[in-house]
């Protein structure tokens, strides 16, 4: 009995990593979306390749455009330290994808919410690279616009 069981994970075990290595660059975004949700920073340390860079472009009251960059550490670091009586939540509204073999970019219209209102909204643009016949992100960039979000 002990060797049918074993016999079942070690033929279980690759399909299982098959299975991983055929995430597509939408069900790696998603993923991502869900361990943000989660505060899993753990998770979303596997999902990105490890020199990632991340910038938002938003304007100030001038309206100037402002860009700017944050350490995917700090941007771990601050979605981890949000409180549990705060529910935030990203609403993607769209998945557009182009892919080709090597390089893929998934653009994304949101509306992100606070306890139930909207923060901003914006669109999310991740490229991403295979690597190692995975989907890594490597660059996030966002808008973050104040009004007229719904």
């Amino acid at each position: 009995m002990i060797k049918t069981y074993m016999l079942l994970a070690l033929l279980s075990f690759p399909y299982g990593l098959l299975a991983q290595n055929q995430a597509t660059p939408k069900d790696v975004i998603i993923q991502f979306f869900e361990a943000f949700h989660r505060q899993d920073t753990t998770a979303m340390r596997l999902l990105v390749n490890d020199s990632i860079r991340m910038e938002s472009i938003s304007s100030d009251e001038e309206q100037e455009i402002v860009i700017t960059q944050t350490s995917f550490s700090h941007f771990l670091k601050s979605i981890a330290s949000i409180p549990k009586t705060i529910e935030f939540r990203e609403e993607i509204l769209e998945y557009i994808v182009k892919e080709d073999a090597l390089m893929a970019n998934v653009w994304t219209p949101y509306t992100f919410f606070i306890n139930g209102n909207p923060s901003h909204c914006g669109t999310n643009n991740f490229q991403l690279v295979l690597e190692n016949k995975m989907w890594k992100i490597i660059y996030i960039v966002d808008t973050r616009i104040k009004t007229d979000c719904i």
